[in-house]
């Protein structure tokens, strides 16, 4: 069950542990010949300890302070820091994981420079279970510290300390906690949106699986609105909830950078590398140590950035411009493109090696036309980020929500720019609601404007009068080819007398290849095929 304890030499050391009621206490100077775990981790060689974190019951203060006091006076350069949690039952499991969720989330850690080491020794046994559960879910991603008295040295205050091996493969019962935790991770980074397209569903549950298993650089493709900005958004927020990151979330959109500010903003210069560089700047890539740098429209580098961006990724340093020496930044890469890198490569403007480098992990987002399926949940989720931005309620009637999903997936939805369109359609149409309720009239609005934005053609006005168009169901009942068809034929002949006339005219053409004469004959099979008769197209006039 134990391991090896390994020596983080380069990175400071923090603690974190529950206060024991019962084996911390101790008063007097004769408190000092006896273990105690909570003060012992403080003088164990070979832990020097950079910061101590410790975990108390409000019912318990007296002792912490007692023990805090303690701890500062057996390792002075410790940086003490205390939480008092409410436990009012600390054997129930619900509330003390609740407790100590809530404090893994709020506890600062840079893992970067600090190694999380969690002291298993005191606390109740659900509280234990509950900080090893913690561990392994990613809220308290450290190593799991165990101390114990020297056997037959009880009056020895040290004791010593050992490490606890945290692998899940060996604690099986605990497998189905680990895959609702996974359930959650995947409706984060959907937003809690409960969408149904299949492959958006398997990609976003892959996706959750390498973001917190990985460092490695993922790429994001898809048309432009289909959510890769959002996703990556979601992915840092994931891990750092985790505590895999704590720096920053910086997003840069490669095809806003031009000419030579394009060096400047992502790998940053010294004051004087160039004409206009009055001051110093740090940088994107600096300013993403720590975190995690997203790259939009990473096709529209550069070749020269492309290969400094290599060098950063694979190096974790680079070069700022006019400077005689290197940054260094460790960051995690997402990168994002709506056009075929592969042939970008062919053509010479995206290096092959860069690509090989950011593609171990690539995942295609699909556009909204095809993800119908998954409209409905996104109307939902806009009506309420609407209602936000607004501040005030938004919904929508029954039947303008018919209206709307049925318009949406129609074929004349052409969803040019995927969800951006679809969050500016809803915001719109909840700006205009009278009192805060969208309704059909507000529907038929807006989707002219998204028709025109799009430049798609309205329908084609029907030539026939309103009220044959009525009685036949034209528009119901026939494609439009085929109406367009009748539509000009009944145009065409509508003047005319009789059908014998107006079946002269119509085929005057045809009529002198043939030797015999069945115009009318001919003009009635073509009204038949449409079910539609001389006399109601003259009884209509």
């Amino acid at each position: 069950m134990f391991c090896a304890y390994l020596k983080f030499l380069s990175k400071e050391k923090v603690v974190v542990g529950i206060l024991g009621v019962r084996q911390d206490s101790g008063k007097g100077p004769k408190r000092w010949n006896k273990w105690r775990p909570s003060v012992s981790v403080a003088m164990q060689a070979g832990l020097e300890l950079s910061k101590y974190n410790l975990i108390y019951d409000s019912n318990d203060v007296v002792l912490a302070e007692r023990v805090l006091a303690d701890i500062e006076e057996a390792s002075p350069k410790t940086q003490l820091s205390s939480y008092e949690l409410s436990f009012p039952d600390p054997w129930d499991f619900e509330q003390v994981y609740g407790e100590l969720l809530k404090f893994s989330k709020s506890l600062k850690i840079n893992l970067s420079r600090e190694e999380l080491f969690i002291h298993m020794t005191t606390g109740t046994h659900v509280q234990q279970i509950c900080l090893f559960l913690l561990a392994d879910r990613g809220y308290l991603p450290g190593n799991l510290l165990q101390s114990v008295p020297l056997v037959g040295k009880e009056s020895d205050p040290v004791g010593k300390h050992m490490m606890v091996d945290l692998n899940l493969e060996n604690y099986q019962s605990l497998r189905s906690g680990l895959q609702l935790d996974r359930l959650d991770n995947v409706s984060f980074l959907k937003s809690g949106i409960e969408t149904k397209n299949e492959a958006f569903n398997e990609t976003i549950t892959q996706l959750e699986k390498v973001a917190l298993r990985s460092k490695e650089p993922i790429l994001l493709t898809g048309p432009t609105g289909s959510g890769k900005s959002k996703l990556a958004s979601q992915i840092y927020e994931l891990k750092k909830q985790k505590k895999q990151i704590s720096g920053k979330f910086i997003e840069i959109n490669c095809g806003t950078l031009q000419g030579n500010t394009t060096m400047s903003t992502l790998f940053g210069h010294k004051k004087g590398a160039f004409t206009g560089a009055t001051t110093e700047r740090k940088g994107m890539l600096a300013e993403a140590d720590g975190g995690l740098l997203f790259l939009d429209e990473i096709g529209e580098l550069g070749l020269d950035e492309q290969a400094m961006l290599l060098t950063a990724i694979e190096t974790k340093t680079f070069m700022p411009m006019g400077s005689d020496s290197s940054v260094k930044s460790d960051f995690v890469l997402m990168a994002g493109t709506n056009i075929d890198l592969n042939e970008s490569i062919e053509k010479g403007y995206f290096r092959e090696d860069l690509l090989a480098r950011i593609n171990l992990w690539s995942f295609e987002l699909p556009a909204l036309k095809d993800r119908l399926e998954d409209i409905e949940p996104n109307l939902n989720f806009e009506l309420k980020l609407s209602a936000k931005r607004l501040s005030h309620q938004v919904s929508m009637s029954h039947e303008a929500r018919e209206l709307y999903l049925e318009k949406a997936k129609s074929h004349r939805a052409l969803w040019r720019h995927n969800f951006r369109d679809l969050n500016s359609s809803v915001l719109r149409m909840a700006t205009m609601a009278e009192a805060g309720v969208i309704e059909k009239v507000d529907v038929l609005d807006e989707w002219k404007r998204l028709e025109l934005s799009w430049g798609a053609k309205r329908e084609r006005p029907s030539i026939l009068d309103e009220k044959l168009t009525s009685k036949l169901k034209l528009k119901k009942e026939l494609d439009p080819f085929d109406q367009i068809i009748l539509e000009e034929t009944i145009k065409f002949i509508k003047p005319f007398k009789s059908m014998a006339e107006a079946g002269r005219h119509l085929y005057a053409e045809s009529r002198k290849l043939k030797t015999k004469a069945n115009d009318a004959d001919r003009l009635k099979k073509l009204l038949a095929k449409y079910q539609v008769s001389w006399a109601e197209i003259k009884g209509l006039d």
